[in-house]
């Protein structure tokens, strides 16, 4: 419970042990390799694995892979993680900010938008590996001519009733106004 002892960011996101290993399962079999002996969140923090990740997903959606080199570097892998999700197709809300991985602010936000790649990867049917979480509804456009469109126009719906004998009459709300002329 967030209280004045625990500093906000350690209550941004809750993370959930089950969907961390979920995501990190998925991954391990989209990218064919096991994760490092390290906590989840250290395994990702270079982004190192987030890149080969979406190479898997769309082979050369990311050119150059930073494998070594100073945190600039490892940070330059999260961002292009990143702009590759958006070119792949995950909605932009769904993706974590540097921060959240880099500094570990927000780890479930992470694991959130792995889901979100997870999601993305059913709308990509060139995909044959494995996917993560449910399949997302898809939108089911429907064409209605014109005259099926008219023909509603004149029927009123069952859920509003009927408007047999309906008036107004009898209805007063609140004090009547007192007009006064002449004044």
């Amino acid at each position: 419970m967030p209280g004045p002892s625990r500093p906000l960011w350690q209550v941004a996101g809750k993370r959930d042990p089950e969907q961390e290993r979920e995501a990190q399962a998925w991954i391990e079999s989209v990218i064919g390799q096991r994760f490092p002996a390290v906590p989840y969140e250290l395994a990702l923090r270079d982004g190192i694995i987030l890149c080969q990740l979406m190479n898997r997903l769309q082979p050369g959606i990311i050119s150059k892979i930073n494998v070594s080199g100073g945190d600039y570097k490892m940070m330059d892998n999260l961002s292009q993680f990143q702009n590759a999700c958006v070119r792949y197709g995950v909605p932009d809300v769904d993706l974590f900010q540097t921060t959240d991985l880099w500094d570990q602010k927000n780890i479930a936000l992470v694991t959130t938008t792995i889901f979100a790649i997870g999601r993305t990867c059913y709308k990509h049917p060139e995909w044959r590996g494995p996917f993560l979480g449910p399949r997302p509804s898809e939108e089911n456009k429907r064409e209605f001519s014109e005259q099926k469109l008219r023909a509603g126009e004149g029927m009123i719906g069952l859920q509003a009733g009927s408007n047999k004998g309906a008036t107004q009459a009898g209805q007063n709300f609140g004090a009547s106004r007192k007009i006064i002329l002449g004044k």
